[in-house]
């Protein structure tokens, strides 16, 4: 009797009750995503409207509690959701600068596969095993939990839902309209911490694409194209233009930037002499700590990011379905070839998948790739890539367009010490671990500068006219706050210009989305919508708004400036410029089969009549099929395949006698 009686008293107090946990579980969310309980008081305090509104928006969730008799089950799921939005939050906040968005989940799967790189083996076991008690635990709620006994409202407690729904939306117009909240995060990690988690990643997970200028015309877009002025494009057959390689450098940038860091020598000698040689300056990029494939997004196409969704990836949303006008494509219609390297997964960002629709010919991937050395926490080595680079400029008789990206300084970087004999010793971190990740990250980056060096040897021996792009993606995860870097910016890093056709030194400032049009104007190349927009109107008034609406045209709207019919189809992308070639199958005086050839990796597999069987990779001459047999007539195929198992390139096949 007395059970019920208290049921019923929560029941008639339940909007009441709801408020209170609401408040509870937001202030639990914000102290799990700062890292500190004292810092969400502080923020309930001084931001109390924003802190208010957000706790509103879990209330609002709530109230679908009233919809179901499983009340109490409801409301945990409810209520544990948004917890665990916020721990995990929390985790990622410890991880990297940027906050959990909504496209973070549609790169789940990436995630999955870099995951040993930032948690150790016995902390993934420790988090599958809390999530799979959270899971028990729902489940025996589900089972156990007291149901609502009294009678069901279904109409008016649905009403009611509305009503709290509708008096949602007229608080968050009111909060946008005085300036409580904003539309645009010009910086994500910024705006979490002065908005609060649940609108800004609820804005995340919504909020993608662009939306239509309010004046958006056939009419306004040639207006647009108009003011670029009398421009004469360039054609095939103008001049003779250089080789362009583009190098994005994961995680890289000056460390002598950050105050507090002393180190026994300079980590980057190469880069920094090329800065004093030719052109060079500070790189503004979209992200911090995270985000490599927006800063190569903008980087390629020329568009700028801050008109997309907040926290967006493009790679993950417009690109899975269209083309985009880039780099790629304008270079290919004066005859350059495109070519894409990465010595990371081709599964990674979906970039096999997107490079297609940004114009690339070939994409050389990790797994085309024979690695030899790696970093202590796994990633590859970069020297691998002078070697590529190469391959692709000789690949074809023509000009080329190279993209390559990086990987070795990825972090995680560890707060242990994995380096035996450290060639750079660092001093000034607050704790010992600090100093280890440090101490890492500095020579791991020292190692990435001698692949530059050794890069600019390369193409300097090789004789070609090249232009050679160099830049950081962003600064590394280490919770660097403004106050501790030399520029006062985050968003920040640098890049150089070298070439061998004699460009005049020019430094200044670029964002990573005019970085192609000003190698292109530096060139003599006018070529291509973007990039000649930003070298006619980059210093005019509606300079932002217009790219904007000439961003939503090409991809969103009905692409007027192409006639309302995009001329970019996607390619027919070939993995790797070296083929996988099977020179003869043969069975040893040991009696074991062997598979010689040439170009294969640790990703090859041997296919015996249609059927992979397991593949021993001995070097990238030998392969030997382990526990399989052969007669006279059966076909041998070697395939390259990605960490997912799926299929990326195949060799021809050959007929064993």
């Amino acid at each position: 009797m007395k059970k019920e009686s208290i049921v019923t008293v929560m029941n008639r107090l339940s909007l009441l009750f709801h408020a209170i946990l609401s408040i509870l579980v937001y202030f639990i969310i914000e102290a799990a995503s700062r890292h500190s309980a004292a810092a969400a008081w502080r923020f309930m305090t001084k931001s109390p409207l924003v802190f208010l509104y957000n706790a509103f928006m879990i209330f609002m969730t709530l109230m679908f509690v009233y919809l179901f008799r499983r009340r109490t089950f409801v409301r945990a799921l409810i209520g544990g959701l948004w917890l665990i939005l916020g721990i995990v939050n929390g985790i990622v906040l410890a991880n990297r600068v940027t906050p959990l968005t909504g496209p973070d989940f549609k790169l789940i799967f990436d995630a999955a596969e870099v995951l040993g790189a930032y948690m150790s083996p016995l902390k993934v076991i420790g988090a599958a095993a809390g999530l799979a008690a959270v899971v028990a635990g729902m489940v025996i709620l589900y089972r156990k939990a007291p149901k609502y006994q009294g009678k069901m409202y279904y109409l008016r407690n649905a009403g009611m839902a509305v009503f709290v729904c509708v008096l949602f939306g007229v608080t968050t117009h009111l909060a946008l309209n005085n300036r409580v909240l904003s539309s645009y995060f010009g910086n994500i990690a910024f705006a979490y911490e002065d908005y609060g988690f649940p609108y800004c990643f609820t804005s995340t997970l919504f909020g993608t694409g662009m939306d239509a200028p309010h004046d958006y015309s056939d009419r306004s877009i040639r207006k647009i194209l108009s003011s670029e002025g009398d421009v004469k494009e360039t054609m095939p057959g103008d001049m003779d233009f250089p080789n362009i390689i583009f190098v994005q450098l994961e995680s890289f940038f000056d460390p002598r930037e950050v105050e507090f860091l002393e180190m026994s020598e300079d980590p980057i000698p190469n880069f920094r002499a090329l800065m004093q040689k030719y052109s060079s300056g500070y790189y503004k990029v979209p992200s911090v700590g995270a985000g490599t494939a927006n800063t190569e997004f903008e980087t390629i196409t020329g568009m700028n990011l801050r008109d997309f969704g907040p926290g967006e990836y493009p790679y993950k949303t417009i690109l899975q379905k269209t083309t985009c006008e880039s780099m790629a494509y304008d270079l290919k219609e004066l005859g350059y070839s495109a070519h894409a390297i990465h010595n990371n997964t081709a599964s990674f960002y979906d970039r096999r998948d997107v490079f297609s629709k940004l114009g690339f010919d070939t994409f050389t991937s990790r797994e085309m790739m024979d690695i030899k050395e790696v970093t202590p926490n796994g990633w590859p080595k970069d020297e691998i890539l002078v070697e590529c680079i190469l391959d692709a400029l000789k690949a074809t008789p023509g000009q080329d367009y190279v993209f390559t990206i990086t990987v070795q300084s990825h972090g995680d970087y560890p707060e242990e010490p994995l380096l035996e004999n450290p060639k750079i010793k660092v001093s000034g971190p607050d704790t010992e671990g600090r100093r280890n990740a440090w101490e890492y990250y500095v020579n791991q980056v020292y190692e990435v500068d001698a692949f530059v060096g050794h890069l600019v040897e390369a193409l300097e021996a090789y004789g070609e006219d090249t232009v050679l792009f160099l830049y950081g993606d962003h600064l590394p995860t280490m919770g660097l706050k403004v106050n501790e870097v030399k520029s006062r910016y985050l968003f920040e890093t640098e890049y150089v210009i070298w070439d061998n056709i004699g460009l005049a030194k020019k430094d200044q400032t670029l964002t990573a989305y005019q970085a192609g049009a000003e190698v292109l104007k530096q060139i003599g190349i006018q070529k291509g919508t973007i990039f000649t927009y930003h070298q006619t109107r980059r210093k005019t008034k509606h300079y932002l708004v217009d790219l904007q609406e000439l961003q939503y045209d090409m991809l969103y709207g009905k692409q007027y400036v192409y006639g309302q019919e995009s001329p970019y189809e996607p390619t027919d992308l070939q993995m790797g410029v070296k083929p996988v070639v099977i020179d003869q199958v043969f069975v040893g005086h040991n009696g074991k089969i062997y598979v010689q050839g040439k170009n294969f990796t640790e990703n090859s597999r041997i296919v015996i009549n249609g059927e992979p069987v397991e593949t021993l990779f001995i070097h990238s001459g030998v392969l030997r099929p382990l526990d399989a047999k052969l007669k006279s007539g059966d076909q041998v195929q070697v395939q390259q395949v990605s960490s997912k198992n799926t299929l990326l390139y195949s060799s021809g096949e050959w007929v064993y006698r």
